[in-house]
């Protein structure tokens, strides 16, 4: 049976193995106490959304029941996105958030996300309390007369969707009658993303966008998943093809040739439209392209590296006051809208740069230029890992060593990350050369050392 993982960016695990009613309770009561000890004089309420995957239901009934045990108010947003609950946990002034998703993971997966009054996923220190509180059964229970209550809100499409608005000129973006292929993958996105695109006065063609949680295609928004959205695109003659992930804090595009641009282009396109504006600070992980760094010096601007994990760049903005920030797995983060990463801010900001420049999408990627990236994963634990990473330290000796998250070899001609998943039983090896002769030699060298491991 499959490992339960709990770790900085909440629980995740396999329904019917290790994700079951009463570890999801338990987490629920753990949550509820770490948040009467934040604020312990008030009747608090937590706002819980849930991507469209079939466990769903049952995972926020669990979760629901530890709350309400615990003597906390529940507002069900039922399925949204996770920046939407991010949104309304702030729009409703809620205490805390809860998102039920397991993300990019395949269906028989879920998970739960956490988050703090601010709408940030706690940091590490919080995190590892409410961890804590889980492993011992630190909970704290109310009695009969004091236990929370279930209320709904169905506004979080409409709300979310205003404010990504409130961050762009949708006059300027619907005079260009942009012809959009959507594709949903089935999962929470769909609503408010055809939402969105059609507020901003675009011709909207719908791929998967049905909130089934039975996923058309394997989730993740790579480009051996998204064949069909390139197919569509090509097909229709469309401006632009969005893919979102199943919780919708990701995107993913295709260009008006049907070319898989990718989601490290997702982060760097809406850098290029918000560093056209103004100079200041970005922030992104230790994983994503340099590209971000190269649009931010043209401006005159920096970048802030963090730890993979939305919680680890989102603190960093607010301390630093970013202009933008994200992480190259097709995650934007936009304070103006919410400090989450959100698939509606990055389709708004490339539709602005797009109709500002009267450029298509492509032509603003190929003049970001391109790096030759390669991204690999193999199942490994830590202790694996961190032999691996103590081998490539004997590969690469004159790498600058970065040890924040993981280990990140930068070298001249190009930097090495790696890392355990936070999410999944994995170890990932990121890296971004310029040539492909460099990265085919180093993927020889990190290969020999896993098999050597493993």
């Amino acid at each position: 049976m499959a490992e339960l993982i709990i770790s900085i960016s909440g629980m995740r695990g396999l329904i019917g193995e290790n994700l079951t009613p009463e570890v999801v309770a338990a987490y629920g009561c753990a949550f509820g106490a770490f948040l009467q000890d934040q604020k312990p004089d008030k009747k608090l309420t937590v706002a819980v959304g849930r991507d469209s995957r079939p466990s769903g239901q049952m995972v926020f009934s669990a979760v629901a029941a530890g709350l309400t045990a615990s003597g906390i108010n529940i507002i069900d947003l039922g399925i949204c996105s996770t920046p939407g609950v991010g949104i309304m946990v702030r729009h409703l002034g809620c205490d805390g958030g809860v998102i039920i998703t397991a993300s990019h993971n395949p269906i028989p997966w879920n998970g739960i996300k956490l988050l703090l009054d601010n709408g940030i996923a706690p940091p590490r220190l919080m995190a590892e309390d409410i961890i804590g509180r889980y492993h011992q059964r630190a909970f704290r229970l109310a009695d009969s007369l004091h236990c929370g209550k279930i209320t709904c809100n169905g506004q979080t499409p409409r709300v979310h969707t205003e404010k990504v608005m409130a961050v762009v000129n949708p006059a300027l973006i619907a005079e260009k009658h942009y012809k959009v292929v959507l594709d949903s993958v089935n999962g929470a996105g769909g609503v408010a993303g055809r939402c969105l695109l059609e507020k901003l006065g675009c011709e909207v063609i719908p791929l998967n966008i049905e909130p089934t949680g039975l996923f058309a295609h394997t989730p993740e928004p790579t480009a051996e998943n998204l064949t069909d959205l390139c197919h569509e695109v090509k097909q229709h003659k469309a401006d632009i093809g969005f893919a979102q992930d199943p919780d919708a804090d990701r995107l993913a595009i295709v260009d008006q040739q049907g070319r898989y641009i990718g989601e490290e282009y997702t982060l760097a396109l809406a850098a290029k439209y918000v560093f056209s504006k103004q100079s200041g600070t970005a922030a992104a992980n230790l994983s994503t392209s340099r590209m971000i760094d190269d649009i931010a010096a043209a401006a005159g601007g920096t970048v802030i590296r963090t730890a993979v994990g939305e919680a680890n760049v989102a603190e960093a903005m607010l301390k630093h006051n970013c202009i933008i920030g994200g992480e190259g797995n097709g995650g934007v983060i936009d304070l103006r809208v919410g400090p989450v990463r959100d698939s509606l801010v990055a389709m708004a900001l490339v539709l602005q740069l797009m109709a500002e420049t009267g450029k298509s999408v492509g032509q603003l990627a190929d003049e970001i230029g391109r790096y030759v990236m390669v991204k690999t994963k193999y199942p490994a634990d830590k202790p694996q890992a961190q032999a691996i990473i103590e081998k490539a330290k004997t590969i690469f000796p004159d790498a600058r060593i970065d040890t924040t998250d993981g280990c990140r070899f930068d070298l001249s001609d190009g930097w090495i990350h790696i890392r355990t998943s936070n999410t999944e039983p994995i170890m990932r090896v990121i890296m971004e050369t310029k040539d492909t002769e460099t990265a085919r030699r180093w993927t020889e060298q990190i290969e020999a050392i896993r098999k050597e491991v493993l």
